[in-house]
C-alpha cells in the first residue's frame, strides 16, 4: 500500500528538483530518497520521474500523481492540524526575521510557539529583507517576516503591522526642544539601515536635493550598532521608533518634532505555496497577533513621547 512517506518525497522531488534537495528537505539522505521514489514507482507501474542531467522532472504520468499528491499532503497536514492534538505538530521550522521584529515582538511569539506546539523547533535567521527574501525564493526557509507583502508569484503574505520611521538623536545634539526642519537635519550624517533596504532608499531621497549639503548616510545591518552611534551623537538614526522605546524613557535619546515624514514600513508574514504550510500558516497567525498587539502599545507609547517633545 502506498504510504504518505513516499507521496510526500515525490512531491518535494518535483518541487525542488533534485533527489539532493529533497533530502534536505526531508532531513534525510539521497540514497533513501531514491529508494521511496522507486518503491511509488514499482506501487503505481509507471515512471513518475525523468531523471535526465541531474534535474528530476515529472513524466506525463507524475503530473497527474502530482495533482494527487499535493491534495492528499494538504488534506492530512489539515487534519494533522484540525482534528489531532497540538503536540502532533512536529519538525523544524526555519523562520527568517527582519531585525526590527526581533527588537519588538519575536521573543514573544517564540515563547507562544513553544507553549501552543511544544514539538514544533524554530530555526531562526537574521537578516535585510532582500537577503530573506532571495532565502525564501530559494526554499532554504519556510516562512520569513520582512517588509512586503511581497508581489511574487507563488508566495502568500500576510500583513502583520506597520512600524513608523522616526528621527532619533542624542540630547547632546541639541535638537530635542524646537521643531526640525530639514535643512537642521541635513547637518548631521543620518544613520539608518543598509543599502538595498527601503530605508536606506527612502532617506537618500529625503536628503538627495541641490539646495542642501551633500547627505552624510552611515549605513548598517546591525539595529545595535545604528542605536548606538546615535546615543554618541554620532548621527541621527532614522530607524523605525518602537524600538527604543527604553531609549526614549530613560532620555539617551529624543523623537525628533519633524515635518520630514518617511512613509511607514508594513511588515509581513511570506511563504511559500505548498500543500503541507499548515504548521507555517499557524505560525503566521500567532505572528500576526502578537504584532498587532505590538503596535497598539508601542503606538500608545510614540504618541506620548511626541507630546513631549513638542
Amino acid at each position: 500500500m502506498t504510504d504518505f512517506r513516499s507521496i510526500e518525497t515525490f512531491l518535494w522531488v518535483v518541487k525542488l528538483g533534485s533527489f539532493r534537495g529533497a533530502a534536505q528537505r526531508l532531513n534525510t539522505t539521497q540514497p533513501a530518497i531514491s529508494q521511496r521514489i522507486a518503491q511509488l514507482e514499482r506501487e503505481m507501474g509507471v515512471k513518475l520521474l525523468n531523471r535526465d542531467h541531474r534535474v528530476a522532472s515529472p513524466t506525463p504520468s507524475g503530473r497527474q500523481m502530482m495533482v494527487y499528491a499535493e491534495k492528499l499532503i494538504g488534506l492530512r497536514s489539515e487534519m494533522m492540524a484540525e482534528v489531532g492534538d497540538r503536540s502532533a505538530m512536529r519538525g523544524v521550522l526555519r523562520l527568517g526575521v527582519a531585525e526590527t521584529i526581533v527588537h519588538t515582538w519575536l521573543p514573544r511569539l517564540v515563547k507562544s510557539v513553544n507553549e501552543i506546539y511544544p514539538n514544533l523547533s524554530l530555526e531562526i535567521e537574521v537578516d535585510i529583507t532582500p537577503n530573506l527574501t532571495a532565502r525564501l525564493l530559494a526554499q532554504e526557509i519556510e516562512l520569513a517576516f520582512v517588509v512586503g507583502p511581497l508581489s511574487t508569484p507563488g508566495v502568500q503574505s500576510r500583513v502583520l503591522c506597520d512600524y513608523q520611521i522616526g528621527f532619533l538623536a542624542s540630547p547632546s545634539l541639541g535638537l530635542g526642544n524646537a521643531p526640525v526642519t530639514r535643512r537642521d537635519l541635513a547637518r548631521f550624517p543620518m544613520i539608518t539601515f543598509p543599502r538595498k533596504t527601503k530605508p536606506y532608499e527612502a532617506v537618500r531621497a529625503v536628503f538627495d536635493r541641490p539646495d542642501l549639503p551633500p547627505i552624510r548616510l552611515h549605513a548598517s545591518a546591525s539595529l545595535a550598532t545604528v542605536i548606538h552611534m546615535a546615543i554618541e551623537g554620532l548621527g541621527i538614526a532614522v530607524i523605525p521608533s518602537v524600538i527604543v522605546e527604553n531609549e526614549l524613557t530613560t532620555g539617551r535619546l529624543q523623537l525628533l518634532d519633524t515635518d520630514v515624514k518617511l512613509a511607514p514600513l508594513t511588515f509581513s508574514a511570506s511563504w511559500l505555496t505548498s500543500p503541507d504550510a499548515v504548521a507555517v500558516e499557524r505560525v503566521a497567525d500567532l505572528a500576526r497577533q502578537f504584532a498587532q498587539a505590538s503596535v497598539a502599545v508601542d503606538g500608545a507609547a510614540t504618541t506620548g513621547h511626541e507630546k513631549t517633545v513638542a
